[in-house]
């Protein structure tokens, strides 16, 4: 079922600087329970009256610090939750090009899985706005995933020596990205195939160094395939080549042909 969500009312209340200090914690708590109800039950289904409730605060501090439901809604699920430790941001925005590079793409990549918990909350939460949209996943992927992938690409053609992308390139990104995205949206089920392989910072860590060094090997086993391409003639170049060469193989075609001709001439 698609949704969108309804954009920030323009009489919403500024929040003043005494808010965003959010002295009593009453915006960290929304957020954080937010997180919770909006990734166990969905957008539709969970009501203000609910994460007020939850959350211990006034149903008129949702309005206070994020204008509607829909502005909690979106702040949770673009992980701009300070002093919430939820991750997100700044994975989500567009790389820059000119420092883009492997071990940084993994890095960004797996990072919310640095916050136990949380972040498994708020990876389901993303789980959910896939299936149950409300326009921020698109959102998610002109504004993140596009500008990620066109980095990888250019990278990619950088180290194979070549101007433009072919269906291999783009083939050979998406298996470079494919295992650190099988963490993410997989995370629940290796934390019960092996916990220990995704508990800590650290185990994160090791992550990113098996990601790097199998996407530098699927990167030399496309160099070489390239290289022998290049370094062999084409089928139909071998054929013709072989015919040339091959004396024995033209007197054969030859002697095939006059005895047809004998046996034509025999039935007439």
């Amino acid at each position: 079922m698609k949704s969108s969500l309804p954009a920030a009312p323009a009489h919403a209340t500024p929040m003043p600087d005494a808010a965003r200090r959010d002295e009593d914690g009453a915006r960290e708590r929304l957020l954080l329970v937010g997180l919770r109800l909006f990734a166990e039950q969905g957008y539709a289904k969970t009501s203000i009256r609910q994460i007020g409730l939850a959350a211990n605060a006034n149903v008129a501090s949702v309005s206070y610090y994020f204008g509607n439901k829909a502005g909690l809604y979106r702040a949770v699920f673009w992980g701009a939750a300070s002093p919430l430790s939820v991750p997100g941001a700044a994975s989500d925005a567009a790389p820059d090009a000119a420092s883009f590079s492997l071990p940084l793409l993994f890095e960004r990549m797996l990072e919310p899985l640095k916050s136990g918990a949380q972040a498994r909350l708020w990876i389901k939460l993303h789980r959910r706005e896939m299936i149950e949209p409300t326009g921020l996943w698109q959102q998610k992927i002109n504004q993140g995933m596009l500008p990620t992938h066109a980095a990888l690409v250019a990278l990619l053609c950088e180290r194979l020596g070549i101007d433009q992308p072919d269906d291999e390139v783009q083939a050979l990104a998406t298996l470079i990205v494919g295992p650190a995205v099988h963490l993410l949206v997989n995370c629940e089920v290796v934390d019960i195939l092996a916990p220990q392989l995704l508990q800590g910072a650290d185990a994160v860590d090791r992550w990113c160094g098996r990601l790097l060094a199998n996407a530098e090997a699927l990167i030399r086993a496309e160099r070489r395939r390239r290289q022998a391409g290049a370094a062999s003639p084409s089928p139909a170049r071998r054929s013709s080549s072989s015919a040339r060469k091959s004396p024995a193989a033209g007197a054969s075609r030859a002697a095939t042909a006059r005895s047809s001709q004998r046996t034509s001439g025999r039935s007439a």
